[in-house]
């Protein structure tokens, strides 16, 4: 089976293109495919462990299934916060 995939715009600048069509097995899972494009691709091999896969516009986890035709969006988190962190304290500007 084929899926396409489309990369987010940190990827695709480290892999040189948007998208790729990638064949699977039948029984392929996002985690397969995380694989093979770590195989293929290796100049984003890196960064696919923190890759968000977005399938059909529904956040997937890496155990799900994969069908033929599918079209995988791999999104990496460009901004963020660490969890638990406290923050900052703030002054009273009319004391």
């Amino acid at each position: 089976m084929h899926v396409q995939v489309r990369l987010g715009s940190g990827l695709a600048a480290a892999a040189g293109t948007r998208r790729l069509r990638v064949e699977l097995p039948q029984d392929a899972t996002v985690d397969t495919l995380l694989e093979r494009l770590g195989a293929a691709e290796p100049a984003i091999a890196p960064a696919l462990a923190s890759a968000l896969a977005v399938i059909w516009g529904t956040h997937a986890s890496g155990g799900q299934t994969l069908a033929d035709g599918d079209e995988v969006a791999l999104l990496i988190a460009v901004a963020g916060g660490a969890g638990g962190a406290t923050p900052p304290e703030r002054r009273n500007p009319w004391l």
